[in-house]
């Protein structure tokens, strides 16, 4: 699940955002950390490249570019932008992520990207949280010092010169994080839909809250685990993750917007509506907190669809003689009963959470296999509960699906693979020929701005001329012979107009998009089957020696 960050800065040293990468920094202030003799410490591992730098330091390139083109010369400037790709930890023991690999990734990203700039690449090991998650970092330059293709992303014709500089525009950022989920499905690596976002909406500053009151709440409990004591607390909470699971909460019992708003109350949480918009007061705060600050599951429009929901399923729950009283003084009707989560909750109830993915349905536990492995007691009794719950599913999705023998679900499951490797076919062909498109729009463009050199070449009366003059734009003409050689192999005799290429690339992205999304659709459909017939079949499996029993009896 790779996520993408960025970041601007106007700081005027380049060589601020170089130190970073390559000496340890403290994880909460963002300061460089000293040994004894004041002096920095380098990172025990990284891999670090530059782009666009002609062999000089990135920070001497970039201010050599400034000055030549007089941009960045004011503190208000924005003078580089920061992208950081993380991906997921698991990538390194299940995917075979390296360091190098992810290094490799981060430059034909930033070349891809980015072209024109001047750029720092940066991949670590490690998260400064210890998470275990390799990280590319790339550093550009906003100033632009070449021309570029007209790229999906770019909306005016300024985004091409040089000379202009780099935005990082929300769709810009879009486009990235497309090709981001696009690279880890490329590369077989764990991914997650970055395109619509997290549900809760974390900010920067609710991020390092959580870290220092967590890292606070270790130090407090630390005496307490040396002397065999079992803490309290062990998670710490900020005010808003406390919010948002009070929330969770009220839905999940709650069938009308009346009972949501009581239940809350009961919290002491307020909810107000303005313009369509719900935002949400605590006891401790002046000013509510919006439904936008918290996640895309506490506004209106989705709260509402969870109330509906759990209107026409009827949520039905036990009042207490607390709650009998409260809703008879509220005057309120059928308000379901709010189980707190402290003192006095009812053991083995648990308010069910309103998450498609939790619906799913999952493997049934081989228990007789698991207690000969050496687990306990209570192993067996929530394995028992938990095969309860998964042999209803399964049963209620293969009478969804209208099975009517094990031999019907086998051929479901068969079709479903089938289907999904054709759509996995498609996919990987379509994006074989996208690549191509790509790379021939980078020969096209190559070999278009050369063209003036080229044509300068004509104008030479002699024979000497001539050779002075190509050894005087080699760069030139080894780009234009690649090209050529590139449009001879392919048997490209015409160059297509780049703004027809560039209309057929976005054309297939749009497809790969679509096919990618139905090749997901295919994917969870084919494990949803499988799931369901092995369960299924360890069910049959189970009952086969009961029923022989039961016939030997009989006779």
């Amino acid at each position: 699940m790779a996520t993408l960050k960025h970041i601007n800065s106007k700081n005027a040293d380049y060589g601020a955002a170089e130190q970073y990468l390559l000496f340890e920094h403290d994880e909460f202030t963002m300061k460089p950390v000293l040994d004894e003799t004041g002096r920095l410490i380098p990172r025990e591992d990284y891999r670090l490249s530059t782009l666009n730098c002609v062999g000089e330091d990135f920070a001497v390139a970039c201010m050599r570019a400034n000055l030549r083109y007089g941009k960045n010369q004011r503190r208000e400037d924005v003078k580089s932008h920061h992208y950081i790709i993380s991906f997921d930890p698991r990538d390194g023991p299940d995917n075979g992520l390296t360091v190098d690999r992810a290094q490799e990734l981060g430059e034909k990203f930033c070349a891809e990207h980015f072209p024109g700039h001047q750029a720092l690449v940066c991949t670590h090991p490690d998260g400064h949280n210890h998470s275990g998650n390799i990280h590319v970092h790339i550093v550009i330059n906003s100033l632009r010092i070449e021309e570029v293709p007209f790229l999906p992303y770019m909306d005016r014709p300024a985004d091409t010169k040089a000379g202009c500089k780099h935005r990082c525009t929300d769709a810009a950022l879009r486009y990235f994080k497309s090709e981001v989920m696009e690279m880890c499905h490329r590369e077989g690596l764990y991914q997650i839909d970055l395109l619509n976002g997290s549900k809760n909406r974390v900010t920067d500053r609710e991020y390092w809250a959580q870290k220092k009151g967590q890292a606070a709440l270790d130090k407090q409990n630390a005496p307490m685990i040396a002397d065999s004591i079992t803490p309290r607390q062990t998670k710490f909470e900020t005010n808003k993750e406390k919010l948002r699971q009070t929330l969770r909460k009220a839905l999940a019992t709650a069938a009308s917007f009346d009972e949501f708003s009581s239940l809350l109350l009961r919290e002491g949480v307020t909810v107000k509506e303005s313009r369509g918009r719900l935002s949400y007061l605590t006891p401790d705060r002046t000013k509510p907190i919006t439904a936008r600050k918290l996640g895309g599951d506490f506004d209106r429009t989705a709260v509402l669809a969870v109330l509906e929901q759990n209107a026409q399923r009827g949520v039905t729950v036990r009042y207490t003689p607390q709650h009998q009283a409260a809703r008879a003084a509220e005057q309120t009707a059928a308000i379901p009963e709010y189980l707190h989560a402290g003192k006095g909750r009812l053991q083995g109830e648990k308010t069910g959470k309103i998450d498609p993915r939790q619906d799913s349905v999952q493997r049934l536990v081989d228990i007789e296999q698991k207690m000969a492995e050496g687990k306990g007691k209570g192993y067996e009794r929530w394995a028992k509960i938990h095969n309860l719950k998964q042999a209803a599913k399964t049963l209620t999705i293969y009478q969804q699906y209208g099975f009517s023998s094990p031999e019907q679900l086998e051929a479901a499951v068969a079709t479903a693979y089938q289907e999904m490797r054709q759509t996995s076919g498609e996919l990987k062909a379509l994006e074989t020929k996208l690549q191509g498109k790509r790379e021939l729009r980078q020969q096209v463009l190559a070999y278009a701005k050369t063209k003036p050199i080229r044509e300068g070449l004509k104008a030479q009366k002699s024979e000497k001329a001539r050779a002075a003059y190509r050894q005087a734009h080699e760069s030139d003409f080894i780009i234009a012979d690649a090209a050529a050689r590139y449009f001879k192999a392919h048997g490209i005799t015409k160059l297509p107009a780049r703004k027809a290429l560039q209309a057929e690339i976005e054309q297939l992205i749009s497809e790969k998009d679509g096919l990618y999304n139905t090749y997901h659709e295919q994917k969870q459909r084919f494990k949803e089957l499988q799931t369901v017939k092995r369960n299924i079949d360890q069910i049959l499996r189970r009952e086969e020696p009961h029923r022989r029993k039961e016939q030997s009896h009989e006779r």
